[in-house]
């Protein structure tokens, strides 16, 4: 397989420090690319300026934008940048209507790859007038990553392109996990109790946070809400109408939430539609060795952490299962401790960030070096055409 420093475009919407899940995928990925490739990004600005600078390793140009229209940012320059930029493979992140748009009008010759996050949920009548689009971008695709097989079968848009889905779960990096704050991790036991429960995001209508609240009406123990958004009134309104003040606490944003993993004996992600597509806070967990309680949403989510081996998997919008899972794992040591053990071996296993980069490295080698690979979930044959991009010198990056 060929490892010469090939070029890599990444197209993304925003980029650290703007905070989601997506942008921080898209900064480790990135930067663990950066060590075998020469990987650039081009992501949208919050103003109208366009400016380029290296973070990490990795240049990163942030082009200016107009403003947003249903979340989605308008961003003219994002269509020079990329048709400019001398990139063997165009590597889309989704959903992101103004990469694919730009893309598109770019006419850029290199090999395109599209990491499919999730399916358009909340503003689907919005998009179906972007289909067109969507379509045509993918059918040009070499190949197409989803984040786990269970996303490939359920997304009506991944189904139909399944003979290109290569499925690279999304990673973190475990080391930042293995060393916490001892004493901080001590300062929060000694605050809350022995028995904690602990759930981490945005307050927004997918995570289910009130069916959690509504739950510990039935749990003698402590729940932690790390996070912060546009339910949190709403959701504190829930807390003192139900008189569970003393057991639900609103922590808002922490500078550093790994202590409180390590402090909490079970994690609780309530999460109610495939908005939530992957949840990456369970990797990050279960990389403290906590077992996760999940639901069994049609998304990633019960494929991250499984039922009955790292935690346990409840039906969304079920106070009861909710309530019973968290006195279940809070009443027996010893299930948490062989979930918890599991959980890392798990994440180790799977989601790394050295495994995802191995696995995108791969498949990179096939787009560039073969006419045709092997799925690796469905087994079927994808056609490649030739690659026809040369390797440009690293002085003509921009």
């Amino acid at each position: 397989m060929r490892r010469d420093r090939f070029r890599v475009l990444h197209v993304g919407k925003f980029y650290p420090p703007h905070r989601g899940g997506m942008e921080t995928h898209l900064e480790l990925l990135c930067e663990g690319l950066s060590r075998h490739c020469d990987v650039n990004v081009v992501v949208a600005n919050d103003g109208l300026r366009t400016d380029s600078r290296r973070a990490g390793g990795v240049l990163v140009t942030r082009v200016g934008t107009l403003g947003q229209v249903a979340g989605t940012s308008i961003s003219p320059a994002m269509t020079s940048a990329i048709r400019r930029h001398p990139a063997d493979i165009i590597h889309i992140h989704w959903p992101n209507p103004t990469a694919v748009a730009a893309y598109l009008l770019s006419g850029h010759p290199g090999r395109l790859i599209i990491t499919y996050h999730s399916d358009v949920v909340r503003q689907r009548i919005l998009a179906r007038g972007f289909d067109p689009l969507l379509q045509e971008v993918l059918n040009r695709a070499a190949a197409v990553i989803a984040t786990s097989p269970s996303y490939v079968r359920t997304s009506p848009v991944l189904r139909g392109v399944k003979e290109k889905c290569h499925v690279i779960p999304l990673g973190l990096s475990t080391q930042l996990y293995d060393s916490p704050n001892s004493a901080e991790v001590e300062r929060i036991k000694q605050k809350f109790g022995s028995q904690i429960l602990l759930s981490v995001g945005r307050h927004v209508y997918y995570k289910g946070f009130e069916y959690l609240i509504t739950a510990m009406q039935h749990v003698d123990a402590r729940l932690l809400l790390v996070g912060d958004g546009p339910l949190r009134n709403d959701l504190e309104t829930l807390q003192k109408r139900l008189g569970v003040e003393d057991r639900v606490i609103f922590l808002g944003e922490v500078k550093d939430v790994i202590p409180y993993y390590y402090a909490a004996d079970v994690f609780v992600l309530p999460s109610i539609t495939r908005s939530e597509a992957f949840g990456i806070v369970q990797i990050e967990a279960m990389a403290c060795g906590l077992p996760v309680i999940n639901t069994s949403l049609d998304s990633a989510v019960p494929f991250v952490s499984i039922d009955g081996e790292t935690g346990l998997t409840v039906a969304p919008q079920n106070v009861d299962q909710l309530a019973s899972a968290m006195n279940l794992l809070l009443a027996d040591e010893e299930l948490r401790t062989q979930y918890s053990r599991a959980a890392r071996r798990r994440v180790d296993r799977e989601f790394s960030a050295d495994v995802m980069t191995r696995r995108t490295l791969h498949l990179y080698d096939e787009v560039l070096d073969r006419r045709e690979t092997a799925d690796p979930v469905y087994g079927r044959q994808i056609p490649m055409a030739p690659m026809n991009v040369p390797v440009l010198d690293e002085s003509l990056v921009p």
